[in-house]
């Protein structure tokens, strides 16, 4: 690990189709965030994806001619489980390489839920915090503000040793 002064921290802003990796190029406290990376997906609603009807197969035994309709796939949920898992990849990767040493995560919830599942423990381990925020779509000062105040909110959470 590097010297507590040279060590990376990574800030994570993503949601189901879109996700920014920053840098903080600054303190906790006064975050100056550089984006680093962008990624992402087209995804139009299922609608726009999928055939129009519903697929059949006959499940009718000897006799019978009953069909049953299977259920349609959501192809717009589909593409934000593949996103998350390719995404949390990318930083799976980038872990192992020692790219960073802290990631803080801002996300709306389902899409952190899709996140934390497919992380290494190379990542779960450098994982500072969470938040249950969707901030994909605000400017970067505003993502700096949510930033500190997270921070300040976590240290006051922590029981002093």
């Amino acid at each position: 690990m590097r010297d507590l002064a040279d060590q990376i921290t990574w800030v994570v802003v993503a949601d189901g189709e879109k996700a920014l990796i920053f840098v903080n190029d600054d303190t906790p406290e006064q975050p100056f965030l550089n984006v680093i990376s962008k990624d992402k997906i087209d995804n139009p609603p299922t609608r726009e994806q999928a055939a129009n009807r519903r697929g059949r197969f006959n499940d009718a035994g000897a006799g019978g001619a009953q069909r049953s309709a299977v259920a349609d796939t959501d192809w717009h949920e589909f593409e934000k489980e593949r996103f998350a898992k390719d995404f949390a990849e990318t930083l799976n990767k980038a872990a192992m390489k020692n790219k960073f040493d802290h990631l803080v995560l801002f996300a709306p919830p389902q899409a952190l839920g899709r996140l934390r599942k497919e992380l290494h423990k190379e990542v779960e381990q450098r994982l500072t915090f969470t938040v249950d925020n969707d901030l994909t779509n605000h400017p970067v000062d505003e993502i700096e503000t949510h930033l500190a105040k997270a921070y300040k909110e976590e240290a006051a959470a922590k029981p002093l040793a």
